[in-house]
């Protein structure tokens, strides 16, 4: 732990806490000072794991020496607990999506610029060495100008490997979208800039779900969200890319995200995911993968986002993950579900700048 690091507090200690906590130790700009959690259990079984204590959260929010609070709590705490943060005078970084609706994102927005306090938000796969691979090759115009593209998320349900799945189902904040969304939607806009406008159809098919792992297998959930849609991307800059997130598709044989240009095609990898091979098809060529210079592709850094936010308040400068970023995703993935649910096409209205790609090479929180 280095005495210029910025301390770290940790609120909800569930499965994805792991993750971070183990990532977080790669970066030296941050230091992990305690852990929090309403079931005192959890945060106690997580202190043991990694060696950090475990305290009630009124007591990690008045710690002086925790300067941002991660929130990893359910999504439809994320706001409420996020505004407890802010009003404690903490930085905030929170697991997507930035809130189960637009109004709450931007809840969270007003209060952290009130506060002049930095707020930041997964997924921060985007600054791995797959994303921004593939970032670059666009940038350099390897595929030329950005024309269309495809983006699908599709699998069963996580009803099969997650103990506690029913937030998953939730009618606020529950459905592959808001789940996942942020993860492709990101990447996407990363590398093409901001959305206009979408349009989507959606349904709810299987139903209840049964949970398949952990002590309450066999358990039946209901399903009160949109559990399949499909739907089109408009970006401000004239690209158009089809998306489809889904909880009911058992298999299929579509890639993550392609992206299609005047000058050839682009497949990039999982956006779930820090590493992945980037591959170039030029007009009638054949496909080869693009060298990777970039970091951040052999393991999982869940917190990468985190350290550039920490090392971005040192700095004085922007951080990427931010969340003029996150509030963006968020009413792109708001529009679809109305769309979905019979709008028709919506107008996103937010257009946030590009975050600025990682050098090749370049090392984060160090």
């Amino acid at each position: 732990m280095s005495a210029s690091s910025i301390g770290i507090g940790v609120i909800g200690c569930g499965v994805i806490s792991a993750a971070y906590l183990k990532a977080l130790r790669h970066f030296p700009v941050v230091s992990v000072r305690a852990l929090a959690d309403q079931d005192a259990a959890a945060a106690d079984a997580r202190a043991a794991e990694f060696g950090v204590p475990a305290v009630p959260v009124d007591a990690l929010l008045a710690d002086p020496e925790i300067q941002i609070v991660l929130n990893l709590t359910p999504p439809a705490a994320h706001v409420p607990v996020g505004l407890r943060v802010l009003a404690a005078g903490k930085h905030l970084y929170g697991e997507k999506p930035l809130g189960v609706d637009l109004a709450e994102g931007r809840r969270l927005v007003d209060a952290a610029a009130a506060g002049g306090l930095r707020l930041g938000s997964a997924p921060d796969t985007f600054l791995g060495g797959g994303q921004q691979t593939a970032r670059r090759a666009i940038d350099q115009g390897a595929i030329g100008r950005p024309l269309g593209g495809t983006a699908f998320m599709m699998v069963p349900g996580h009803e099969r490997w997650h103990p506690n799945p029913d937030f998953y189902y939730a009618a606020r904040g529950g459905g592959p979208l808001l789940d996942m969304g942020p993860y492709y939607l990101t990447a996407l806009v990363q590398m093409l800039g901001p959305i206009a406008a979408v349009t989507a159809f959606g349904g709810r098919f299987r139903q209840p779900r049964r949970i398949q792992a952990g002590p309450r297998a066999g358990a039946e959930i209901p399903v009160d969200c949109l559990t399949h849609i499909a739907g089109s991307l408009a970006f401000a800059e004239g690209a158009i890319v089809q998306i489809c997130t889904s909880f009911e598709v058992w298999r299929h044989r579509h890639g993550p995200i392609e992206i299609y240009g005047e000058a050839g095609s682009l497949v990039v990898p999982d956006p779930n995911r820090f590493d992945g091979t980037v591959e170039l098809c030029p007009p009638e060529g054949e496909w080869r993968a693009v060298p990777s210079e970039h970091g951040y592709g052999d393991d999982n850094y869940r917190g990468l986002g985190l350290a550039d936010m920490a090392e971005a308040i040192r700095a004085g400068r922007p951080h990427r993950a931010c969340g003029a970023l996150a509030l963006h995703v968020l009413e792109v993935m708001a529009g679809l579900i109305r769309s979905a649910e019979g709008a028709g096409v919506v107008t996103i209205e937010s257009r946030p700048e590009r975050p600025a790609a990682l050098a090749p090479g370049q090392v984060v929180g160090i």
